[in-house]
């Protein structure tokens, strides 16, 4: 018997065919052959490719949220930063098309929503563990994106199979590297500018 067709049900679809396949291989009539529907059907459920994109983005960003909650709950200083970072790992490990749809540019909606707030609330809380102002938090919380992000993307794409050491201890280094940054944030002061 096929499922209900719903938004939750379509969204559902999409971010699966993400992990197999991809994220670019996320398109209505993919995700309407693997539902067994024809493609307008689905634009009762979602408004058309962005929205359906965006529908898995804001999933991810829910899932992702979640699994950070638990992970740095009880936690500060450089096991929060530990647990806050293997949970992104995890996370783009296990749902690689997921994951692959936060490095996008998605729809206002979903950076308004409840999980994007409650991800940049995590990392401040984070931050609370180290000796950085309140008001370089932005900077910071950058910092940790581009970082982590950074790394996951060369990971994922291959960018450390043909050296060595494993990439494993590469991630141990850069995760203290950054408790050792956060632990001397520079000055609110910028010598460097005129």
């Amino acid at each position: 018997m096929r499922q209900a067709l719903t938004a939750p049900a379509v969204i559902a679809e999409a971010a699966t065919l993400a992990d197999e396949q991809g994220f670019q291989a996320v398109t209505l009539s993919a995700v309407a052959r693997r539902l067994g529907v024809q493609a307008p059907s689905l634009y009762t459920h979602v408004q058309d490719l962005e929205a359906l994109k965006d529908g898995v983005t804001a999933r991810a960003l829910a899932e992702l949220s979640a699994g950070i909650s638990e992970a740095i709950a009880g936690r500060s200083g450089r096991h929060a930063l530990q647990a806050f970072a293997d949970t992104h790992r995890g996370y783009a490990r296990a749902f690689p098309g997921r994951w692959q749809s936060l490095q996008r540019r998605a729809g206002r909606p979903v950076v308004r929503s409840d999980a994007a707030r409650t991800l940049a609330e995590q990392a401040g809380a984070v931050l609370r563990g180290y000796p950085v102002p309140s008001t370089e938090h932005v900077h910071a919380i950058r910092l940790l994106g581009s970082t982590i992000n950074g790394f996951l993307s060369l990971e994922r794409t291959g960018g450390f199979d043909h050296s060595e050491p494993a990439p494993e201890e590469s991630w141990h280094r850069t995760v203290t590297a950054l408790d050792a940054l956060l632990n001397a944030w520079p000055s609110t002061r910028d010598e460097t500018r005129p």
